[in-house]
Order: structure tokens, then sequence, then C-alpha cells
């Protein structure tokens, strides 16, 4: 029973229920307990000169005595007109002098004169209800005029426009046919619009029963898999329940994009761990082992010798001390903790220093480095120490990955809006299974060919092109070398 009740739709179909039921109610009460009213407002609007004009035709009263034959007149041709009419004839005073009424049915022998004047006076609002004679506690609507002889006042017509007939509502139910019409339509009406209210209720709660049935389908799924939600919910102008769809469409969208992220970086920093791991361990084994050996040995070993050791664990020293330097440098680009400081500066002059850094490297390893500069000065606005860190890990990368005899070139085009920077290099090339995580922190695409470096400087590179609202260019193939551009917007020399 709780759970039937728990339900919005039955919550919502009880409560309409209710609320038609009591409306009903008031309804039907209020036209029970007003419906005698009208009767009498009724029945007094249209007799009220009924007593007047019996009076003007009539002598009831002369000097002050009862005109018997014209007061029976009176009886008889009312009794056969309207049998409910009930007749009096008052005094001055109120006193009833005679009536048509049945014997021994009068239970007033005084009428109060208040009402009876005040609807003389013609301004009281109907139905003025006076004493009924024949009860003790009840008023009925009546019509009444004044009797008088020689402008002197004989008494009054006092006539009772309802009798016992109509006493009891239930009398009046099983007497009138619009009464018995009228609670029949209302009980009607009462059902074609429960059932009309709960059909639409029902077509009303179905979407938000199927809106539940996504969320709880969704948090079935672990927030991973939306269900299928109606069309009405795509965003386009509908109701209150239209517009938490679509809200609900968009948070959950985002929500399970947002899930598969904090899974895919719960995975990276898995995997980045392992690879930190790793990396630092080599480097920290292999110059442990160096130094163990020269602090066993060093006796037995030549001057040669040990310095050739202690420079082997020299260079794993700095290996290391590069990774560490380059794991914080990135970490601190990725937590937005750098400042930036943008501003202009000439990426002419920049590419022709970071070249000639790269001179010496290059002709070591028989490689020609070249730079095509434009002779109009390429302005740009940046942080110059950021970019310059990212031309020095593009051409160090490029150095060690073009094969001795091989070329590397790099150019500047020099747009209206941007400058262009390029370098290109004649080496393997990389697969293009390999392109799209050539960025990613640690990947190396020749995986079983060991060459120096961190395999941070490419995931380096882009985050300085991010944080430069720009993006990485690349271009390659296997056997035909690899070209990575970046743009930067054009800046007026100062």
């Amino acid at each position: 029973m709780n759970q039937i009740l728990n339900k919005l739709s039955n919550k919502l179909i009880i409560t309409l229920l209710g609320l038609l039921l009591a409306l009903s109610t008031i309804f039907i009460s209020f036209t029970i307990k007003s419906l005698p009213a009208l009767i009498q407002e009724v029945n007094q609007q249209l007799n009220i000169d009924l007593a007047n004009n019996i009076v003007n035709e009539k002598k009831l009263l002369i000097n002050n005595h009862i005109n018997k034959e014209a007061l029976q007149s009176v009886f008889m041709g009312l009794m056969l007109v309207n049998p409910m009419i009930e007749v009096y004839l008052l005094d001055p005073h109120g006193k009833i002098l005679a009536y048509s009424a049945p014997e021994n049915t009068v239970l007033r022998q005084q009428i109060n004169l208040t009402p009876v004047i005040k609807l003389m006076s013609g301004k009281a609002t109907l139905p003025v209800t006076g004493n009924d004679p024949r009860h003790l506690d009840k008023d009925k609507a009546f019509s009444v005029a004044a009797i008088t002889q020689n402008n002197s006042l004989q008494g009054y017509l006092y006539i009772i426009l309802s009798s016992q007939a109509y006493d009891s509502v239930f009398q009046l139910l099983e007497s009138s046919y619009i009464f018995r019409l009228l609670l029949l339509s209302t009980l009607i009406s009462l059902f074609f619009t429960s059932v009309a209210g709960i059909i639409i209720l029902k077509h009303i709660i179905k979407r938000l029963h199927l809106l539940n049935h996504a969320i709880e389908s969704f948090k079935q799924h672990n927030f991973k898999k939306l269900q299928q939600l109606p069309a009405r919910f795509d965003g386009s102008p509908g109701d209150e329940i239209d517009q938490l769809g679509s809200s609900f469409r968009e948070m959950s969208e985002r929500i399970s994009q947002q899930v598969k992220l904090l899974e895919h970086n719960d995975a990276s920093r898995r995997e980045l761990i392992a690879n930190v791991s790793h990396d630092l361990r080599t480097p920290l084994a292999s110059m442990q082992g160096y130094l163990e050996t020269l602090l066993l040995k060093h006796n037995t070993l030549s001057t040669d010798e040990n310095k050739s050791y202690l420079n082997t664990a020299l260079q794993h020293s700095n290996h290391l001390k590069k990774l560490i330097s380059e794991l914080f440098e990135l970490s601190t680009l990725e937590n937005n903790t750098a400042e930036l400081h943008f501003e202009p500066f000439s990426m002419s002059e920049l590419v022709q220093d970071v070249t000639q850094q790269f001179n010496l490297k290059a002709r070591q390893k028989q490689i020609e480095i070249t730079a095509c500069i434009p002779e109009q000065a390429a302005f740009v606005s940046a942080d110059i120490s950021l970019i310059q860190r990212l031309l020095e890990n593009l051409i160090e990368n490029a150095i060690k990955y073009t094969p001795a005899g091989g070329k590397i070139d790099i150019s500047l085009i020099n747009n209206n809006d941007q400058v262009t920077t390029s370098i290109s290099d004649s080496g393997d090339g990389i697969s293009e299974a390999d392109l799209p995580f050539i960025f990613d922190r640690f990947y190396r695409a020749d995986k079983q060919r060991q060459t120096e470096g961190t395999g941070l400087g490419l995931a380096i590179v882009k985050r300085i092109i991010q944080l430069h609202n720009s993006k990485i260019d690349i271009h390659s193939a296997p056997k035909h070398g690899t070209t990575l551009s970046f743009h930067l917007p054009f800046a007026r020399a100062a």
C-alpha cells in the first residue's frame, strides 16, 4: 500500500479526485442550502403584489369587522389557483383574525410586524421572510398589503407563499425534476472530469516516468551509458518537463564524458607512475652500479677505467637530473602555476639564436641544420622563455631522430595575422599508428631503438603551445621525415 501511495502518479490522481470530490460536495451542499432560498425569492418576486391586488378588489375589513363573505371568496379562489398559498387576516398589531389553513394547524396567534413593514417599504432585498403561523421556529416568504378605510389602518392581508409541501429538501428533490436533473448532471460531470483528469495526468506523468527510468539506468551503468531518451528531450522548446529532460540529457552527457575522462586520467596516472618509476630507476640503478664498482675496485682499476666509470655515472646522474627537471616543468605547466609573460619579440632572432645553439651538436652527428628567415622581421606576441623552450625541444627531438648525413630545416612564414614556424627533418618519419600518441608523456614511436631523452620533450611542447591558445600541426610518413609547425599571433614591433 505504501509503495502505491509513494508513486507520484497515484499521489496526483488521489489529489485530483479528492479536490473534485471536495468541490462537488461544496457545490451540491451550497445548491441544496441555497435552492430553497432561491425558490422563495423567485416566488416572492412573482407574487409580491398578490396581497395588494386582492385588497384592492375585496373589502376584507369594514369598520374593523371581518367581511366573511369576501374573505371566504378570497380563500376559495386562492386555494383553487395555488393550494400551497395560505392566507391570514391580521389586525393592526399583527394578531391573526382569520386564516385559510386547516383547523388546529396554526400554532401562532401573533405575527411579528417588523418583516411586514420592511417588505412594504419597497427597499428590502428579496427574499424577506416572516413568521409562518404553522411553525414556531420557521420563517417563509410572504406577500402583504395594508387594509385601510378612510385613511385608517384596519389590518393586514398576510399571505404565506409556500406551505409545508416544500419544507424539506428531500421533498423538493422528490417533486422537482429540474433539481434531480441538476444533481445528476453534477455527478456525471464529476465522473467525466475525473476520467479526463486521470488520462491527462497519466500522459504528463509518462514523460516523468521515462525520465526517471533513464536516470535509474544511467546510475546503474555507473554514469557511463545514457539510455535513449524521447526525441522531445532534444532541447526543442517545450514545457517544464521537456526542459528538465533536455537539461538531464546535457548533464548526463557531460557527466559521462567526465567519468570517461577521469578513468582515462586515472589510467594515464598509473601509466605515468610506472613510466616515471622505470625511467628513474634505470639511470639510478646504472649510476649506483658504477659507483659501487668504483668503491669496491678503485684500487685495481686503472686511471682511465676510473675516469670512464665516473663519466658514465655522471652521464646517468645528468640524465636523472634532466628527467626530474622536465617532470617538474611539465607538472608546473599542467597545473597552471607557471606565470606567462606575453610580450612582443622577434621570432626571427629567437630562431637564429636557438639554431646556433644546436649547430655544434648537429655537426657532431653530421647533420646539416639551416634556418630560412624572411627579410622582414617576424614579430610575435608570446612568452619568449616558453617559446625558446619549445624550439629547443623540437630541434633537439629532430636531431635525435635524424640519421647522420641528414638535414633539418627551420622556416618562418610571416602572414598578416600570424607567424608560422616549421621544423622539418629527413629522419625515418612516424607511422600513422603512432602519430596520435607522440605528444603523450614517455611515448616513443621507435620502441626498439634506445634513444637519449626523457620522453617528456614533446609533451612539454604541446602544453606550451596550448597555453598560447594555439596547436601543433604534424605531417609525417615513414622514410619521408617529419614536419612540425605551430602558429603565434603577429605583433607590431615596439
